[in-house]
């Protein structure tokens, strides 16, 4: 270990306060990397006002290192230090944050208020949740679940249904599935001026039977499982599962932070989905695009969603290149930007300017436009004139 390295982990371990000391030694700027974690460490070991989860939110004094977001926090902590460590600092945020407490008291949790926030945090330890106090966390998680549910689900069912089974006409009358819009545009030259009306020669029905397996959509929803992608991560679980529960879609839903997991399966139910979630660690977006390309068999009814804060750790060349090829072979490609702290867009900038040259739309978008913007995807509109008409709204 060369001298520079080792005034750098000395300045480290002995906090923001060595700073200036250091400096006058000439090694008071910290690397990149031991920057972050020293403010990770910052958060819950700085003794003064301006760190420390105790004063999350509040002012903070000088220059001193920003207090994250506990959720975003327990992510950077997991892809920062050994795992040996991790425990040591996580054990500590507990004690520090009241986090232990909520955990070890099932009756605190059962009169929490439901906080997405808060459910991300916990699942992130879900690992050291006790036995004690497991359906009581799973019943916080449900009550949020449910909460969300009940603001997305008859959207998107009503989205879906409206791109996807009125896509094509039949033969067969029905008054059900009489399409108006369609009858009227072809009958107007058939307007009577003396009785005020059209009078029809021919009626268009919307075709009921048109989700045969071969004319079905895939819908891939591939999750950033990282660190701070808490929130994000809840709010994908009920609408991958509100996707898998309709026969007219085939859905598949992939979650990655360096590593790969299908959790199609657990899509019956999203707590169970959540817990399969293993959030923290860095980010492979490249690796699951390639693990995702094997579910794409027909790229024109194939809608790929990319939901991540876009922080590569891994190849970025490699993730816009596959992003590049899913776009031009056909596949209707999406990039929703993550979202933390009760819906604030948290993401790469850069790289989503990178993502949007590719003719990818990026939205940092609440999770009511979800059904909207499903809805104009699976009819194969302009998903381009959408995001500008979103702008316009923010």
């Amino acid at each position: 270990m060369d001298e520079k390295m080792r005034m750098q982990r000395w300045r480290l371990i002995l906090g923001k306060d060595s700073e200036e000391r250091f400096s006058n030694m000439g090694s008071g700027v910290l690397e990149p990397e031991f920057d972050l974690m020293d403010q990770a460490l910052a958060a819950i070991y700085n003794r003064t006002d301006a760190g420390g989860f105790g004063n999350l939110g509040g002012a903070q004094a000088g220059s001193g290192p920003s207090n994250p977001k506990i959720s975003k926090w327990l992510g950077d902590v997991r892809s920062l230090f050994d795992k040996e460590l991790v425990t040591v600092i996580q054990g500590d945020a507990m004690e520090r944050c009241g986090l232990k407490q909520l955990l070890l008291e099932p009756e605190l949790l059962e009169k929490a208020e439901p906080d997405v926030s808060l459910a991300s945090a916990i699942l992130l330890l879900k690992e050291q949740i006790p036995k004690r106090s497991k359906e009581s966390v799973r019943s916080f998680i449900r009550k949020i679940v449910e909460e969300i549910n009940q603001l997305l689900e008859q959207d998107i069912r009503r989205a879906v249904t409206a791109a996807i089974n009125r896509r094509k006409h039949s033969p067969i009358p029905s008054a059900a599935a009489l399409d108006y819009k369609t009858t009227i545009a072809r009958n107007l030259k058939h307007y009577r001026p003396e009785l005020h009306a059209i009078v029809p020669e021919h009626f268009y029905f919307f075709d009921r039977t048109s989700t045969t397996a071969a004319n079905k959509w895939t819908v891939i929803l591939d999750i950033d499982q990282s660190g701070s992608m808490g929130e994000s991560v809840i709010y994908a679980s009920v609408v991958s599962c509100i996707l898998a529960s309709m026969a007219s879609l085939t859905t598949r839903i992939v979650a990655f932070d360096t590593n790969v997991v299908d959790l199609t399966e657990k899509s019956d139910d999203p707590v169970d989905l959540l817990f399969g979630f293993q959030l923290g660690g860095g980010t492979d977006i490249a690796k699951s695009l390639a693990y995702c390309g094997q579910f794409i068999e027909n790229p024109a009814k194939t809608l790929f969603f990319l939901i991540s804060d876009l922080e590569e750790n891994g190849n970025p060349a490699a993730m816009l290149r596959r992003l590049q090829e899913m776009k031009e072979s056909g596949v209707t490609v999406i990039s929703l930007l993550a979202v933390a702290d009760g819906g604030r867009p948290y993401y790469s900038a850069q790289m989503a300017q990178k993502v949007a040259a590719l003719s990818i739309p990026c939205f940092a978008c609440s999770p009511q436009m979800i059904p909207q913007l499903l809805e104009r995807a699976l009819k194969g509109q302009d998903l381009k004139q959408f995001q500008k008409e979103f702008e316009k709204r923010k």
